[in-house]
């Protein structure tokens, strides 16, 4: 899993900072690739706007999760011991669908075994 940050905010109707003035959508900055360097610019519009009541940026981390098609061939239908070697790990893929068709190219052609089983992790 991949992390990335954005700064997100801007100046609020009040100090319960739930809607932005305007009408508009607080500002997403970013993405960036460590927390330094959203800090840096959340330290930079924080000062910018340093004498506006109403004012607030946030740092928000973003998740990216990936997707793998995990198994093969197992001892039994109990499918915790495999039969040969690890697990086969194939990945990983950005989005569920992408996992999910190859999970049914590997899951089809293992369909006349029994002990054979595939299935989709998301980390």
């Amino acid at each position: 899993m991949s992390e990335r940050y954005w700064v997100v905010g801007g100046v609020y109707t009040g100090t319960d900072f739930q809607t932005i003035a305007g009408g508009d959508a607080p500002a997403e900055l970013g993405p960036f690739d460590t927390y330094a360097e959203a800090k840096a610019v959340w330290r930079a519009k924080s000062m910018e706007n340093v004498d506006e009541a109403y004012a607030r940026f946030d740092i928000r981390k973003e998740e990216h999760h990936e997707f793998w098609v995990v198994g093969g061939v197992y001892t039994d239908t109990d499918f915790k011991t495999i039969a040969r070697g690890e697990e086969e790990r194939i990945g990983p893929f950005d989005t569920y669908e992408e996992a999910r068709k190859v999970w049914w190219q590997k899951s089809s052609s293992n369909v006349d075994d029994a002990y054979a089983r595939y299935r989709i992790d998301q980390q």
